[in-house]
């Protein structure tokens, strides 16, 4: 098994200013299950590709253990072919003549494995992937779904140490995505092999990573277990993009009023903070309601209340400002109702005026 480590990477194309990826060093432990989180355009995807070996970085280091991969500097560059992953692209990239069987068995023939071998390794993937059934199919005969389940099984037939995936499970539906998820989970845990997934679905990596790396405009926001990136943000970019329903934000900055800044400095007043607060951040699932005030409620009006399956979206509007919370059971308030509400202390993020997290 392989650890992973990228250092000072960077990636420009031509002669744009704004490099694809800038100066990013990630240190991804042996059998880690690492997903790349961004937006689209935040250079997730030519990450992988520089790993890959599919895209030459402009400057920096890569690392496979104590094998060097990739150093500008000293012109290394070990080709795509001789690095021994296994890569699932996002267009699949099936041999459009095999059938899904022969798609599966060609890397094991390259690798020259006995005929008995192949079969029941192909006969596992094939079942672990739901897809026995299609074996004698073309490509051009199944779903998108299901050549990327070909896609899927082709490279786990190899049992690579490392595993790239370029956004695997985009094509299936609901039921079947989460079927995957579970499956790669486990995969994953029977392998040990060291995966790098890459994901604009906040869901999919809170699910499946171990490690998440946030990326935004080619540069590295955050690095940590999926509790850390969800429960301590290191920046607002963070904490705005991860979340099921948005996070509340209000601004605190020179010159801000109303009824939710009001509050929230009251809030502050009593806390010693390294620097001045320029934002709070506050996850509708933290905000509680109440048919009566406590100490440190905020009096709001229930504009709407929308069942999700399981919980309930509550908006609020607080003086004519838009606020949202998250109910697990059925409000005690219906359109038009006054109601109280109110946040624990460990439940702020508070941002400096440049977005950065303040530690209170």
């Amino acid at each position: 098994m392989s650890s992973i480590s990228i250092r000072d990477v960077r990636k420009s194309y031509g002669n744009t200013t704004q490099a694809a990826v800038e100066r990013l060093s990630i240190e991804i432990p042996q059998s880690d299950f690492l997903c790349l989180l961004g937006p689209s355009g935040c250079g997730k995807t030519t990450t992988l590709r520089m790993i890959a070996g599919l895209e030459h970085p402009t400057a920096g280091r890569i690392h496979l253990g104590d094998r060097t991969i990739v150093s500008v500097d000293d012109g290394v560059y070990v080709p795509a072919e001789k690095r021994g992953m296994g890569l699932v692209f996002q267009n699949y990239a099936l041999w459009p003549h095999m059938t899904v069987e022969q798609n599966i068995e060609f890397g094991l023939k390259l690798r020259k494995v006995p005929k008995a071998e192949r079969d029941a390794i192909i006969g596992e993937v094939l079942k672990k992937l739901a897809i026995d059934r299609y074996r004698t199919r073309l490509p051009s005969q199944l779903s998108g779904g299901q050549q990327q389940r070909v896609a899927l099984a082709r490279m786990l037939a190899l049992k690579p140490d490392i595993i790239l995936l370029d956004e695997p499970l985009s094509n299936l539906d609901a039921k079947l995505r989460l079927e995957m998820r579970a499956e790669l989970k486990r995969i994953h845990q029977e392998l040990g092999s060291t995966i790098v997934f890459v994901t604009h679905d906040q869901w999919e990596a809170m699910t499946l990573a171990t490690t998440i790396a946030v990326m935004s405009e080619g540069q590295l926001q955050q690095l940590g277990t999926p509790d850390d990136i969800y429960e301590r943000p290191a920046n607002r970019f963070v904490a705005e993009f991860v979340g099921n329903l948005p996070i509340n934000i209000i601004e605190l900055g020179s010159g801000r009023s109303g009824a939710l800044v009001g509050w929230m400095r009251d809030r502050l007043a009593a806390r010693t903070l390294p620097q001045p607060a320029g934002s709070v951040g506050i996850r509708p699932e933290s905000v509680r309601l109440t048919r009566s005030i406590v100490e440190g409620a905020r009096e709001a009006r229930v504009v709407e209340v929308v069942p999700t399956g399981g919980s309930w979206i509550v908006e609020l509007s607080v003086d004519g400002e838009q606020f949202f919370a998250i109910a697990g059971e059925l409000p005690d308030a219906t359109r038009g109702d006054q109601v109280f509400f109110h946040v624990e202390p460990q439940h702020l993020h508070i941002f400096d005026v440049d977005g950065r997290r303040i530690a209170a």
